[in-house]
């Protein structure tokens, strides 16, 4: 019996039961829509977070405290000082420049409109260290930093939520009660990377006299991070070697002892948040394949139920020269042509679910454009022929070995 033979004898089968079949292909569908939604958005996320810190710059250095989460959100002891900073910048050759961060949670109002942000206190350096771009207005000047100048510099979503389409430079704000002047707006570094565009800037001079006066340590100021910023790239490992033994000696730990902080570029960073994000979708996509599990049930059961229903069909096409390798096949074909349906529609489904997700993030201030891939529709394709494949070989073997004589008889 020819292949395209089985196939067109297969499908006339399904489409005996245009319902049955459906509800059978429904749980394929399902889960390959959800697999390479998972996938495609995964890789969409993974890649703006590559973005976002690509605009950091290759040659950037962060130094935390050894508690601190991913860009100095502290959850233990304050470890680093304003000292520690002006030490770096002193004795390590391979430094271009540092920029010391100190911040704390704070209500912003302005007119009728208040959010709680994360207030920032940075020194003159950080437009450059950190590599930001003022869109309106002018950055913190080392005027503003030695007069202890109340003035503020917003993160563009910040700006937004606060004054709207008005241009923000020169209007008043009140930070945790006191009076600051709006000097500039950043521009937006999008929300993929994150938290720029949310906070509000002021020197660092004015957060220890205002927000902070009780974050006066032992040892000097406390900040939160220490960006640092190295020539170039060939001068990073030789910059995270001089920085730990200069903090090593301030800190005055001694050999043998743990560094009570953390020295991480933005590469190690990036592997950071990417590392999560790829456990994220694997756990996400691990879930979604369990429609694809069930789906695969289903197919084994609708085939086990055709099987018995085509008893006699079978034994008649035995009885006339249809061998078992026939019948075999014949059976794996409606089981793979289920799979390669629903697998199909799933695709469909998926591309629907990418596209009304790109639309909403856009919607929402995300840069985000999620696609499918190739490689995630081959792969959702060959998973759901697969699928089909492996569970409609146990009804396929059944039927191949029924008996013609006894099949025949079968009522």
């Amino acid at each position: 019996m020819k292949l395209w033979d089985c196939f067109s004898t297969a499908l006339r089968a399904l489409l005996g039961n245009k319902m049955r079949s459906v509800l059978t292909m429904l749980g394929i569908l399902i889960g390959v829509a959800a697999v390479i939604s998972v996938l495609s958005l995964g890789s969409a996320q993974a890649a703006l977070v590559e973005e976002s810190f690509a605009t950091l710059g290759a040659n950037l250095i962060y130094v935390m405290p050894r508690e601190a989460g991913i860009m100095g959100a502290g959850v233990g002891e304050a470890t680093l000082t304003l000292e520690d900073a002006e030490a770096i910048a002193r004795h390590a050759p391979s430094v271009a420049g540092v920029a010391p961060t100190a911040q704390t949670y704070a209500q912003v109002i302005a007119g009728g409109e208040s959010l709680n942000s994360l207030i920032a206190g940075v020194t003159q350096q950080a437009e450059w260290v950190d590599n930001y771009v003022v869109a309106q207005g002018s950055f913190i000047t080392e005027s503003d930093y030695r007069a202890r100048s109340r003035v503020a510099v917003l993160g563009s979503e910040v700006a937004k939520t606060l004054f709207g389409q008005m241009d923000p430079t020169g209007q008043s704000i009140r930070i945790a009660g006191r009076q600051f002047q709006v000097i500039g707006v950043l521009e937006s570094r999008g929300m993929g990377f994150g938290v720029e565009d949310l906070r509000v800037y002021i020197p660092l001079s004015t957060f220890y006299t205002t927000l902070a006066a009780s974050q006066a340590g032992s040892r000097g100021n406390s900040v939160d991070m220490i960006s640092v910023k190295v020539g170039s790239g060939d001068e990073l490992e030789s910059a995270m070697q001089e920085i730990t033994a200069i903090l090593r000696d301030t800190h005055g730990i001694r050999e043998g002892e743990d560094d009570d902080f953390r020295v991480l570029n933005v590469a190690s960073v990036a592997g950071q948040v990417t590392q999560v994000l790829g456990i994220l979708q694997l756990v996400l996509a691990g879930i979604a394949g369990i429609s694809l599990l069930v789906g695969g049930i289903g197919i084994m059961n609708i085939m086990l139920v055709s099987v018995t229903e085509r008893i006699r069909e079978i034994g008649l096409r035995k009885a006339v020269g249809a061998k078992r390798r026939d019948i075999l096949i014949q059976f794996l074909i409606e089981a793979a042509t289920l799979g390669l349906c629903g697998g199909a529609l799933g695709i469909g489904l998926g591309w629907i679910i990418v596209k009304i997700m790109s639309i909403v993030a856009t919607n929402l201030g995300f840069s985000f454009a999620a696609t499918l891939s190739g490689d995630a529709i081959a792969l959702a394709v060959g998973v759901a022929i697969g699928i089909g494949l492996i569970s409609g070989l146990y009804p396929a073997i059944r039927a191949a070995r029924l008996d013609p004589i006894e099949s025949l008889r079968h009522e």
